[in-house]
């Protein structure tokens, strides 16, 4: 027999291949967790057994899971979605567990009519299957819409808004189960206990609970101890986990309270942050032993069963979110998108499964071949979601025209528009951008996924549009061929980089400007073409400086110039400046500025590229060049001078004055 060392390496080997070959595939690492469960587990090559040690350790996993469900829950969340949580989350776990219990009883009545035996399972059972099924997978579905850039679309709003309520529903089933197993007589008996203890122990630490947490974790830190902090916060999860088992409830539930209580303190995201390796770790052993529990023997002599249980409640499900979506007025595509993000199995549901096993509602010679087909569907996922919009082409016709409306409604607005600047997102900075753009005459169209911030933007006179600017057919809508300039306005780099393939790719002379939090993928984004990036914390520390330098008693004129300089050392394209009647001063000649040089048609430098011109030599630099057609580009060493152009060059005057003169005499 192993020793407990052994189980802990050989779980922890176990766990690092299946993490690293999913992350290769860019599968989902509890997909990679279930596998090795299936392989070390007692039904393949048997090096573990599945324990009561390993067992109650792994349950721990849904406890941290639970609480950090608990952390995310909020009101003022719930009721920018009431409708989306309460309306069409409510209604498909409702409807699923409902479904799942007629169909129970549909199944033995016909069961009884062929073979005149009693069906094993009774509508206890029925009720663990339907709450499995009702749950879908948060962790890959947020995962694919966020690589997808879908979180903010009308389909990824609503699947958002289902899985928050399933993850709330996930509480009372945790309830209600265990009271399921009492049966005959003592169930009713058990379901009204297991009511009134949850009401009353959710009452009490709700009521009094929310200023007591926020006193006792001030309270710890003021002590400036991080190993306190983190004690606590386990004392605190596991602690209220311990009191709702003891209360006949569960542990997840307590965990979850524990969540609830710290949202509303100012400590959340410090304990998010704290919380997650205890959460990622023991989550990763409980899939571990949810997969040992999986015989392939039986799954294998029963495909056929496997296969009906993967793709029937795959179809029924997608059939019903769909036509719940439709009942909630959404269009016909977005409908069909939601109901197929939200098609498979879920983490949650392992959960409820193996607690309905342990309370004998499910049958043992079922749980494998449901394992099996929940983890299966878990699989096809990436599959569906990456097909989604060939699918819905496919059953909808009129998806193919909303889209086309879409995109006319850009052109429209665009079409006798030329020369603009196009604007990737309206939020703050995007409608900052647009009032400056104004003041100076420059024409503009801005793209952004919020419906309502555009209907309100668009019924102000402003020029915004509803649309991804991340889609290339968005863009060509918007007139990026006509563009003067494209501006990511939102911090988000994988948005980004997608925006900047497309622009080079369709576009390459339009210069794209791109904002982000910081500079930690600054040459990611140069490489990839941006023409230039702007860190927020960049900005905002020169703005800092600026006011305390002026504060300590420092000459404006001073502030302005220091601020200047770091600009100058940062942003290429904000090197220097142009030079004007009043910067004769000393101080001024000695700084690098800008000028701009329009190019003859008999200047000597036409036909050359800036390489063979060699302007560094002379102490200058080539900034941008603005092309005859009106295009402005970086410049290049390959770019090639032709009539009509204007270079943007910076240096010192001397060496600016030699530069003119090569470019003009060649």
């Amino acid at each position: 027999m192993a020793t407990t060392l052994e189980l802990v390496l050989l779980y922890l080997v176990a766990a690092v291949l299946g993490v690293v070959v999913c992350r290769s595939l860019k599968l989902p690492p509890m997909l990679g967790y279930l596998v090795v469960g299936v392989l070390i587990g007692p039904n393949a090559l048997a090096l573990a057994s599945d324990t009561a040690g390993v067992k109650y350790l792994a349950e721990f996993g849904v406890v941290f899971l639970m609480f950090v469900i608990g952390l995310e829950f909020n009101l003022p969340k719930l009721r920018s979605m009431r409708t989306l949580v309460f309306g069409l989350g409510m209604s498909q776990v409702l409807l699923t567990v409902a479904g799942a219990v007629l169909g129970h009883y549909l199944l033995v009545a016909t069961y009884a009519w062929f073979t005149g035996n009693q069906w094993q399972m009774g509508w206890q059972g029925a009720v663990v299957l339907g709450g499995a099924m009702a749950m879908s997978s948060t962790a890959i579905v947020v995962k694919l819409m966020a690589e997808r850039l879908e979180l903010e679309s009308e389909h990824g709003r609503r699947v958002m808004g289902v899985l928050l309520f399933q993850d709330l529903a996930v509480v009372p089933l945790l309830v209600l189960i265990p009271a399921l197993g009492a049966g005959g007589e003592e169930l009713a008996e058990a379901l009204g206990w297991a009511l009134l203890k949850a009401t009353l122990l959710l009452t009490l630490l709700l009521v009094g609970g929310q200023k007591l947490m926020r006193w006792w974790l001030t309270l710890v830190a003021r002590r400036k101890s991080e190993e306190l902090f983190m004690l606590n916060l386990l004392l605190v999860t596991l602690g209220l986990a311990y009191l709702t088992e003891h209360a006949g409830l569960s542990l997840a539930l307590g965990a979850f309270v524990a969540g609830m209580l710290v949202a509303e303190t100012e400590y959340k995201h410090q304990v998010e942050t704290d919380i997650r390796p205890f959460h990622d770790v023991l989550l990763g052993l409980f899939f571990i032993t949810i997969g040992m529990k999986l015989d392939w023997r039986p799954v294998a002599e029963q495909w056929l069963l496997v296969l009906a249980l993967t793709t029937v409640p795959v179809l029924a499900k997608f059939a019903l979110v769909a036509l719940l979506a439709r009942a909630f007025n959404t269009a016909p595509g977005v409908a069909l998108r939601t109901g197929l993000y939200l098609a498979q199995a879920g983490e949650f549901g392992f959960v409820l499964l193996t607690l309905g096993a342990d309370n004998g509602l499910v049958s043992p010679t079922w749980v494998s071949p449901i394992l099996a087909s929940m983890v299966l569907s878990m699989l096809a996922t990436p599959f569906l979601i990456l097909f989604s919009n060939r699918i819905v082409m496919k059953l909808s016709a009129s998806d193919w025209l909303m889209q086309s409306v879409q995109l006319t409604t850009i052109a429209k607005k665009a079409i006798r528009t030329e020369k603009h600047v196009i604007i990737c997102g309206y939020g703050r900075s995007g409608q900052n951008l647009a009032r400056m753009l104004d003041t100076q005459g420059i024409p503009y169209m801005a793209l952004d996924l919020d419906p309502d911030r555009v209907r309100q933007a668009a019924a102000a006179g402003q020029s915004v549009v509803f649309g991804d600017a991340a889609r290339l057919q968005s863009l060509m809508a918007a007139g990026l061929v006509r563009a003067n300039a494209v501006v990511v306005s939102y911090p988000d780099t994988a948005s980004a980089l997608k925006i900047l393939r497309l622009v080079r790719q369709h576009a390459p002379s339009v210069p794209v400007v791109v904002r982000t939090i910081d500079d930690s993928d600054l040459e990611t984004l140069r490489n990839a073409g941006a023409t230039e990036v702007v860190p927020e914390a960049i900005e905002g520390s020169l703005m800092l400086a600026s006011h305390a330098l002026a504060l300590v008693g420092v000459p404006m004129r001073k502030v302005i110039r220091l601020t200047r300089d770091a600009r100058d050392a940062r942003y290429g394209l904000l090197r220097g400046y142009f030079h004007g009647a009043d910067d004769d001063t000393v101080e001024e000649l000695q700084q690098a500025r800008l000028a701009s040089v329009t190019l003859p048609p008999a200047a000597g430098c036409i036909g050359k590229s800036l390489a063979d011109l060699a302007l560094h030599a002379v102490g200058v630099s080539v900034v941008s060049v603005r092309q005859a057609s009106g295009a402005v580009k970086p410049a290049h060493d390959a770019s090639v001078l032709g009539a009509g152009d204007t270079l943007v060059l910076s240096g010192l005057p001397e060496p600016l004055a030699l530069a003119e003169e090569k470019l003009l005499r060649g």
